[in-house]
């Protein structure tokens, strides 16, 4: 596991079992950017790169 790695895995760890709406996730997003400007074009690419992966879809 790499150092930047650290918070992806708490989020699995203390969230993995839940299930929520892309509108939850895209409204935290939201006030994420509101707090941390800094890190906004983060995470619009992550944002855009979400947005466009298929390869999860089920067809």
């Amino acid at each position: 596991m790499y150092a930047t790695d650290r918070g992806i895995e708490e989020f699995e760890t203390r969230r993995g079992d839940e299930q929520f709406a892309a509108t939850y996730l895209a409204d935290r997003m939201r006030v994420f950017v509101d707090t941390h400007p800094e890190f906004e074009d983060a995470l619009e690419r992550f944002a855009t790169w979400l947005a466009r992966d298929d390869s999860s879809d089920d067809d």
